[in-house]
């Protein structure tokens, strides 16, 4: 016996009991609770000085052994519209997907899954690069860090 849930809401928390008769044994029970977490999103400010290196950790507060068993990726956003820069699947490379000329090689993954850019660029200032880590097809978390470059 099974119960699906669809649209799973903050609302469904709570404890569930399935109760069913057998025969001869008499009635059957089982009860489970159930907490429903919100999609998790970190959200940080990184300044960094034109021409220097930029460096973002994927998820601040997770080692690189956490997230090496999981699938990833790197975005980078503005104005609505997001663009995937890099891709990494558990023991495979890393699969850059620089389709703008803007991030053409002057992104790598680097140690601990960290986006590093360079040089940085007026251009990079006020874009949106987040990490999302799937843990599960139904739970990704979701890191992002909005850049502000400085000149000199």
């Amino acid at each position: 016996w099974a119960l699906y849930l669809k649209n799973v809401t903050l609302s469904l928390n709570g404890q569930y009991e399935c109760s069913f008769a057998t025969y001869p044994h008499g009635t059957k029970d089982a009860t489970i609770q159930l907490i429903v977490k919100a999609e998790e999103e970190q959200h940080y400010v990184k300044e960094v000085w034109l021409n220097q290196t930029l460096e973002i950790p994927c998820l601040e507060d997770l080692t690189s052994e956490n997230l090496s068993n999981y699938p990833l990726k790197w975005l980078v956003g503005e104005n609505g519209r997001k663009e995937e820069l890099v891709t990494k699947e558990p023991s495979c490379p890393a699969v850059y997907r620089n389709s703008s000329a803007l991030y053409r090689q002057r992104v790598h993954l680097g140690l601990n899954n960290t986006l590093q850019i360079f040089p940085t660029k007026i251009m990079d200032d006020g874009k949106v690069f987040s990490c999302h880590v799937v843990y599960h097809p139904e739970r990704v978390q979701k890191s992002s860090t909005t850049v502000r470059v400085f000149g000199k």
